[in-house]
């Protein structure tokens, strides 16, 4: 198993040969755990929930990603950009 940060990710998506598909990409990624901030979640979990049935490139399984991520994937619980 690989664990990978966000900042991260693409050192383990841009060696996929693209276009893939999302069945593909998502045992392809199988090994991989990604770490958040609060918390880890497989990679294929995050993949399997985009409803894009293929990829085109590194930039479009990059944003489907971001996309799917929990709430706690990323700063602090209960922090929003826009405050303070």
């Amino acid at each position: 198993m690989r664990e990978v940060r966000l900042n991260e990710l693409s050192s383990v998506i841009e060696p996929l040969q693209y276009p893939i598909s999302n069945e593909d990409a998502c045992e392809e990624l199988s090994d991989v755990t990604l770490v958040y901030a609060d918390g880890e979640e497989s990679l294929e979990a995050v993949v399997s929930r985009s409803n894009a049935d293929a990829f085109e490139g590194v930039d479009d399984i990059e944003a489907e990603i971001y996309s799917n991520l929990p709430v706690e994937a990323v700063g602090e619980p209960g922090q929003s950009e826009g405050e303070g």
